[in-house]
């Protein structure tokens, strides 16, 4: 398999972790974005949208890093990551609703703001990250993981930006539930962290 993919994009991290923890033997394609390269007619015959990341496994092409949890999920035949119940299929698409969502324009905007430059509203992200935060934080004051009794690929789509919120300037400190969820995360088998940078919080 190879994975295209940019290291510091939360997006590319989930697949990448999520590989990782399944022990998926594959290769790490990085992506020039400040070339253009996902601009080229080859990536965007693989993505239309141009975006990171991309999983290839053999003939098959998967776009889109929450698509990729599910394919690897069901590939492997994991349904400790995601259920086959119907109640739990439907917990675990509602928290990859929330990554692509709330985390997607909240902590993820935020980030973009002051690692990439990007001309997002620095306020209004940064409230929509608090707010998103203390949902997730309620959530897991009831339960130790997000959508089940145990790690799903909801957790992995939830962690990568989550981890990285205060590179936005967006303090987690507040949010016990959540920094002791991220500590758990990290400590499962074959974990691989996300790159930090030294911006906002951490700057």
């Amino acid at each position: 398999m190879k994975l295209h993919y940019v290291p510091l994009s939360g997006h590319s991290h989930r697949a990448q972790l999520f590989l990782a923890l399944l022990g998926v033997e594959h290769e790490l394609v990085p992506v020039d974005l400040a070339a253009g390269e996902h601009k080229t007619p080859a990536f965007l015959a693989m993505n239309r949208f141009g975006q990171v990341p991309v999983l290839e496994d053999g003939e098959t092409v998967i776009a889109d890093s929450n698509a990729i949890l599910v394919y690897l999920a069901k590939k492997y035949e994991r349904t400790d990551w995601l259920p086959e119940t119907p109640l739990g299929a439907a917990q675990v698409q509602r928290w990859l609703s929330v990554a692509a969502g709330q985390i997607a324009y909240g902590v993820c905007a935020a980030r973009l703001n002051t690692l990439f430059n990007a001309a997002f509203d620095t306020d209004e992200v940064i409230a929509r990250a608090h707010a998103s935060l203390a949902v997730i934080d309620a959530e897991l004051a009831q339960r130790e993981w997000i959508a089940a009794t145990h790690p799903t690929i909801a957790d992995i789509a939830l962690y990568s930006y989550t981890a990285n919120a205060p590179e936005g300037n967006v303090d987690i400190g507040a949010y016990r539930h959540v920094e002791a969820w991220l500590k758990r995360i990290e400590a499962l088998p074959r974990f691989v962290p996300f790159p930090q940078s030294r911006v906002g919080l951490r700057a």
